[in-house]
């Protein structure tokens, strides 16, 4: 069977900041459908790849590709199939979450929404039933993450990037975050995530990378390592 189109792929890339080589030769691809989860230390060079792939730094060598346009030559074009999660979704406080929702719905596609389609999206997002008209600045993390995932869903986004998304959050929230997830993969969304949390990667991705000073020591399916095999061999790599 041929493989298909991958949605988010890295080839050999590297980059560098002075002396810096933050990435070096770096290689993955996240097809629809998968959830990849980038463990390393902070430093490892995981947010660097993911603004790789916002177009917010140009590689060194290699190509970084969405839905199989060069994202250096074809910004534009690949940022119409993502949607970026921040580790802190930057909301206006004094607005509403719908409000918030109708702002940078339209931001992203050009067409305004129905205040009942907004509703929609927010409780498809998970968001509680009473939150939506409630301003953004009384929101937990947790529910202004769920807002982000609503937008990502009102722009039919085809791949997620985020960069730690359940830092800070607590267990219920972050297994909440998951389930989100995992309904965006059902759905055949791509998922990048960068994460400290070997439980959530494990819970959460289909597959793992390990990466280590810019290097991708490690990639595995999730369905073949256990949690606790996961967490000898990324301390096997942070030691060594």
């Amino acid at each position: 069977m041929e493989r298909p189109q991958a949605m988010l792929e890295a080839v050999e890339v590297s980059k560098r900041f002075g002396t810096n080589l933050a990435l070096d030769a770096v290689s993955i691809r996240v097809d629809p459908g998968d959830i990849y989860c980038l463990l390393g230390a902070n430093g490892a060079g995981k947010t660097t790849l993911i603004n790789l792939f916002l177009a917010f730094h140009k590689p060194t060598a290699g190509s970084v590709r969405i839905n199989g346009h060069d994202v250096a030559d074809h910004a534009l074009e690949s940022k119409r199939d993502i949607a970026y999660i921040p580790e802190t979704v930057m909301l206006y406080g004094m607005l509403s979450g719908v409000e918030n929702l109708d702002y940078f719905a339209a931001l992203a596609t050009g067409e305004r929404l129905s205040r009942t389609r907004l509703l929609e999206l927010l409780g498809e997002a998970g968001l509680p039933s009473d939150a939506p008209d409630r301003r953004v600045s009384d929101y937990s993390k947790g529910m202004r993450q769920k807002v982000g995932i609503a937008i990502a869903l009102a722009k039919n986004a085809r791949a997620l990037l985020l960069d730690e998304p359940t830092s800070g959050l607590d267990p219920s929230a972050a297994n909440e975050f998951s389930m989100l997830l995992g309904q965006a993969r059902d759905r055949g969304v791509a998922v990048l995530t960068t994460t400290h949390d070997l439980f959530h990667a494990k819970q959460t991705g289909t597959r793992i990378g390990i990466m280590k000073r810019g290097h991708l020591v490690a990639e595995m399916r999730s369905e073949d390592v256990s949690h606790t095999d996961l967490e000898a061999l990324y301390l096997q790599h942070m030691r060594s």
